[in-house]
């Protein structure tokens, strides 16, 4: 296989590593990758980003990518979320070349480890989880060996026989790799390659009692499918030693050897990445679910109104790099807002609605205003929306008594309404708690949009006609948490650094008759407001709006 072709962006080191093994015809010129997530929950914007690096090095070289389940730990692991795990890849625009689980080597795996129990390089430990940790040491000083070390090889077969057989309690025994308890990394003194779980399996049942750790069972599926290049995050790193040395033990001549390569996690500001906490919130009902729009999960940030060029866009951007860092949650926002400016029309929508009488248009009289609907597209084309004597504006666009920089509606004043005329305040009307329940205007004929009349004022306003208007609920969705990073804190829960702001519900929203067919996952930028998108709760009798992104990264000025 040839090198990809040079363009404008230099190699990042995982690229350059590739093109040398390419170049001398490493594995016959083939590269093969995997996206291995574990089936213990939803897929979060870190896995985004191995999902967008594994398979668009697959994409850049010709090569193939597998989508491979590491279900070894059957108490966690669940259908749902192995298929939550092919819609969120299949969203972002991926399609892996098989599909496989760990457990489909299962026999393979217990072949092998019977294969090292022969060679003297595996034993059967009774010892308590407990005892074996305290038996290790610490990387300063060398380890105590088992007393169960160097037991017959007769011995250790039976025992593990009888642990495979389901024999044995759960905790009973573990069977370890024989390597060096004086090794200064701890991953190498002699660790556990099964352990005892008398539980079912989402695919294989009852049928095992044992399981193979993950730092087993991983190396060798890599191995077992052909893995050129087995892409893991930093914290594994540590773990490549011991990765090597099991492909030392059983790896075969003239296949495939798969080499392990780190990166950087994705560390994202005022949100949490690790699944068990994103599960305690989920599980605490802190959040409706893992598809929560709040959720760092891609299904909620599919909700929210996402789209998966933004995505693939935002892990492009941040490239990958060699060391842990931690990514402003602005530049995730700025990107899929960047996009959504590209390809969403522009709607008015107004969120908390005052009406507007515009006293000297005719009664009765409604015309049909045409707008564009997206100034960046011109495919996108124009729409008509209704104008009439009675609107609806947004209760912020009014003062009584406005600053000298308020270039919106008060007494006196004039604005233009978007797309149609310039009014001007003749009055008003509050109620008995001094809320403004009505606005009275007038309005120049002469000045309608596109008229060419040269009269300017400073402030233009979105508008909705009362007699036309749909009635939506918007769910305005914040960040998370108000802390920089909410589970750095040793001495505190990062659930205290929730923002109790996430979510605001506004109900008797009016949106232009335009929006009446708006379908699950239809975006728009409701003009002056933010993006937003249609929910999945939604229904033509009741429309529920997700804001994705203000226009505007607000929190800066926060």
């Amino acid at each position: 296989m040839e090198p990809a072709e040079n363009n404008t962006r230099s190699l990042n080191f995982i690229e350059t590593i590739i093109e040398e093994d390419l170049q001398n015809n490493k594995n016959n010129g083939e590269v093969h990758f995997r996206f291995p997530p574990e089936p213990n929950g939803y897929l979060h914007i870190g896995h985004a980003k191995s999902i967008c690096l594994n398979f668009g090095l697959a994409e850049k070289y010709n090569g193939l990518c597998n989508l491979r389940f590491d279900d070894t730990n059957p108490t966690k692991e669940e259908t749902e979320y192995v298929d939550s795990i092919k819609e969120d890849i299949r969203w972002l625009g991926f399609q892996w070349e098989n599909e496989l689980f760990a457990s489909n080597y299962f026999d393979q795996l217990y072949t092998w480890a019977v294969q090292l129990i022969k060679q003297g390089k595996a034993y059967v430990d009774e010892q308590s989880q407990e005892e074996i940790s305290r038996q290790k040491g610490v990387p300063t000083r060398p380890g105590t060996e088992s007393p169960y070390r160097n037991r017959p090889v007769e011995e250790n077969l039976l025992l593990f026989e009888k642990m495979r057989n389901g024999e044995v309690p759960d905790g009973s025994m573990v069977l370890r790799a024989k390597i060096d308890m004086s090794s200064p990394n701890m991953h190498l003194r002699d660790p556990i390659m099964y352990r005892v779980l008398h539980a079912e399996h989402h695919r294989t049942g009852n049928k095992w009692s044992i399981y193979p750790m993950y730092d087993f069972a991983h190396g060798q599926s890599d191995y077992i499918e052909g893995i050129t290049h087995s892409l893991c995050t930093l914290e594994f790193e540590i773990h490549r030693p011991l990765y090597d040395w099991f492909l030392d033990q059983l790896a075969e001549e003239g296949r495939p050897r798969p080499r392990q390569i780190e990166f950087a996690r994705l560390n994202l500001s005022y949100t949490v990445m690790s699944k068990r906490k994103l599960l305690k919130l989920v599980e605490e009902n802190l959040v409706t679910g893992w598809d929560d729009p709040r959720m760092p999960t891609i299904s909620g940030l599919r909700r929210r109104g996402y789209t998966p060029e933004s995505i693939r866009e935002f892990a492009d951007r941040i490239g990958i790099a060699k060391r842990d860092n931690v990514i402003d949650v602005g530049l995730l926002e700025f990107s899929v807002r960047e996009h959504l400016n590209k390809i969403t029309p522009r709607v008015f929508g107004v969120l908390n609605p005052v009406k507007v009488i515009i006293t000297n248009y005719p009664e009765g009289k409604e015309e049909m205003l045409t707008l564009i609907n997206n100034p960046e597209d011109d495919a996108a084309g124009t729409r008509q929306v209704p104008f009439s004597r009675e609107l609806y504006i947004e209760q912020d666009d009014f003062m009584e008594e406005p600053p000298r920089k308020f270039f919106r509606l008060g007494p006196g004043r004039e604005v233009r309404l978007k797309g149609a005329y310039i009014i001007k305040c003749e009055d008003y009307k509050k109620d008995e708690n001094g809320q403004i329940t009505e606005i009275y205007c007038t309005y120049d004929p002469e000045t309608k949009s596109g008229s060419g009349v040269q009269r300017k004022v400073k402030g233009t306003l979105h508008w909705v006609s009362v007699q036309h208007a749909l009635n939506a609920e918007v769910r305005l969705y914040d960040r998370l948490f108000l802390d920089e990073d909410p589970a750095g804190h040793k001495d505190r829960d990062f659930k205290e650094f929730l923002n109790p702001d996430s979510l605001k519900v506004l109900q008797n929203c009016m949106l232009e008759p335009s929006l009446k067919d708006a379908k699950q996952g239809d975006k728009v930028q409701f003009q002056r407001l933010g993006y937003f998108c249609v929910d999945k709760e939604s229904s033509p009798e009741h429309l529920i709006f997700n804001r994705t992104v203000p226009l505007r990264d607000s929190w800066k000025r926060k």
